[in-house]
C-alpha cells in the first residue's frame, strides 16, 4: 500500500476523476508491479478487501480469475463502483471464469444499471466468440426497446452489443445498422482523429471494411 502511496500523481487523478475513477496511479507502472508479484490470490484477496482502487486493480492483475466462487465475483462487482475497477473486474476475471455465463443470466436483467451492464459486456463476448444458443432477435428487440433511456454505463454496453452483432452476424446486420440510426445513440460522442466512432453505424461500418480489406489481402 505504501508503493502505491508513492505512485500517486495529482495530475493522473485530475485526469482519472474526469472519467468517475478514484486513483492517481499511472496504469503502466501499476502492472509493473503486477509483472514483479506475479500471480498471489491471497495477496490479491487482501489488496480488494482494502477498498483502495489502486489496490483493487492492482488485485485484478495478480490474482487467479478461476479461483473465485459465483457468489464472490457478484458480491466483488456489486462492490466495484468505479469505472476502471469494474471494467477490469468484468475483463480480466469474470470473463476467465468456469461461472461467467451464469453470471451473465443473473446481470442482464438486474434492476441496478451497473450491474446489468456488466452482463450486457458478457453477452458481447458471446456474440462475439460463442453465439450458439444466444436470441440474437431477442437482444436486439431489448436493445431496440431500452437502449435509448438507458442510464450511460448501461447505454454504452448495449451499444456496444448492438455493434457485435452487426459486425460478426450479417444476417442481422441491416436490422443492427436501422437501430442504430434510429436511435442516434452516441451519434455526436467526440472522437479522436484515426479512432472508430462508437455510434453504431459507424462502428459496424468500418469494422465490416476492415474485414472486407484483411479477406482480400
Amino acid at each position: 500500500m505504501a508503493e502505491l502511496a508513492a505512485l500517486e500523481d495529482p495530475k493522473a487523478r485530475a485526469v482519472n476523476e474526469k472519467h468517475g475513477d478514484d486513483h492517481g496511479v499511472n496504469l503502466g507502472k501499476l502492472r509493473a508491479i503486477a509483472k514483479r508479484l506475479k500471480t498471489q490470490q491471497d495477496l490479491a484477496r487482501e489488496l480488494w478487501e482494502t477498498g483502495d482502487s489502486a489496490a483493487r486493480l492492482l488485485a485484478l492483475l495478480i490474482c487467479r480469475p478461476k479461483a473465485f466462487g459465483q457468489d464472490d465475483l457478484d458480491a466483488m462487482l456489486r462492490d466495484a463502483r468505479t469505472p476502471k475497477v469494474h471494467d477490469w473486474l468484468v475483463n480480466y476475471v469474470v470473463k476467465k471464469n468456469p461461472h461467467a455465463e451464469e453470471l451473465r443470466r443473473a446481470w442482464t436483467p438486474d434492476p441496478d444499471p451497473v450491474v446489468a451492464s456488466a452482463g450486457w459486456a458478457l453477452t458481447t463476448e458471446r456474440v462475439a466468440k460463442k453465439p450458439d444458443g444466444l436470441d440474437l432477435t431477442g437482444l436486439l428487440d431489448v436493445i431496440e426497446a431500452q437502449m435509448k433511456d438507458a442510464p450511460e454505463r448501461l447505454q454504452w454496453a448495449m451499444n456496444h452489443c448492438l455493434a457485435q452483432i452487426g459486425i460478426e452476424h450479417a444476417e442481422y446486420r441491416a436490422r443492427a445498422l436501422d437501430i442504430g440510426e434510429r436511435l442516434e445513440v452516441l451519434k455526436d460522442y467526440p472522437t479522436s482523429p484515426g479512432c472508430t466512432s462508437p455510434f453504431a453505424p459507424a462502428w459496424i461500418a468500418e469494422m465490416v471494411r476492415r474485414q472486407h480489406a484483411a479477406t482480400l489481402a
